[in-house]
């Protein structure tokens, strides 16, 4: 019965999906803002290039807007007296600012150049692709034509998103939930090749014993984390390897006993998931294949258009 609800799922995400590709482009402003493409390619490689963490940190934001409630740039509405917005629920404080900041100097940019004509949520969907791009991941199209939200509130991500130290189980279950599938979990997992996590997220697990870690990267975590409780800032690199380089390496390190967080473990000691793990290590270009589609499938997910949604003048308050 659960493979039954599961497949419906999917094929009903599916069916949505079509629709929504149909009611966007990937040349939506092409005539209303042509230089739009340009004006956020200049912006991101601007921006990595001063801060190369900005790539890891907006793919983080694109996925923490679009998996709870579709992607509708609402994570970037501040807070008010009256309301707690989702960029401060305690899920997202540890988001890095550098990924707020560049879409922020993107719609600037772009209101000078097109007013009152494209939208956050397209903002970070095409800074994202780019981004990727830029740390040597794989291009997908885009499709544009989003509107942003006109609602974003703390209390509405309650357990919607994984958490570093989630179960496997409770994460599958979170992501068939979406309409996507497990292998499509494990691909959008190596979103994990770049970045860092906060010692906060792991120490504790590695201070432990039968972790999966390996005894000599838990010794050099132990060290690298040991004035955590005095400098809560401090963190480690999700892949140590290659750790500014999006590639497959991620995948490799899991069996070694090198995956940072427990979610990482997770991967490789759940029999459902442990064979794309061991996939993707061997074929970097099928990972890369993979990420693409699940991404470029993750871009379309709750997606509002027409009257559903506003185009903001500034991304983080409601017109």
């Amino acid at each position: 019965m659960a493979e039954l609800k599961s497949l419906s799922l999917i094929l009903l995400f599916t069916l949505l999906t079509t629709t929504i590709e149909s009611r966007l482009t990937t040349n939506f402003y092409s005539k209303s803002c042509p230089r739009f493409f340009d004006i956020v390619r200049d912006t991101i490689s601007n921006k990595q290039i001063t801060t190369p963490t900005t790539a890891a940190a907006t793919i983080r934001l694109f996925f923490h807007d679009c998996f709870p409630n579709g992607c509708d740039a609402s994570i970037l509405i501040s807070s008010t007296a009256f309301n707690t917005a989702e960029r401060d629920s305690s899920i997202n404080l540890s988001l890095p600012g550098d990924g707020f900041d560049v879409i922020v100097r993107a719609k600037t940019a772009i209101e000078l150049a097109c007013p009152n004509t494209v939208s956050c949520s397209d903002i970070i969907t095409v800074a994202t692709r780019d981004l990727l791009v830029t740390v040597g991941g794989p291009y997908y199209d885009v499709y544009l034509g989003r509107r942003d939200s006109r609602i974003s509130k703390s209390s509405l991500l309650t357990d919607l998103l994984p958490l570093p130290s989630s179960p496997i189980s409770k994460t599958i279950r979170q992501f068939e939930s979406k309409g996507f599938t497990i292998q499509e979990m494990v691909a959008l997992s190596g979103a994990h090749s770049i970045g860092f996590s906060h010692c906060k997220e792991f120490v504790n697990r590695v201070a432990g014993n039968n972790t999966g870690y390996n005894p000599r990267f838990a010794q050099a975590l132990k060290q690298a984390c040991s004035n955590y409780p005095k400098d809560p800032t401090l963190s480690v690199f999700n892949d140590i390897m290659t750790p500014n380089r999006f590639d497959n390496m991620y995948y490799q390190n899991i069996p070694k006993g090198l995956g940072l967080l427990e979610s990482d473990h997770g991967l490789y000691s759940d029999p459902r998931t442990r064979p794309f793990v061991d996939l993707y290590a061997r074929d970097q270009d099928l990972f890369f294949k993979d990420f693409a589609r699940a991404m470029q499938k993750l871009s379309l997910f709750g997606v509002k258009t027409g009257r559903r949604g506003e185009i903001r003048r500034r991304c983080d308050a409601i017109n």
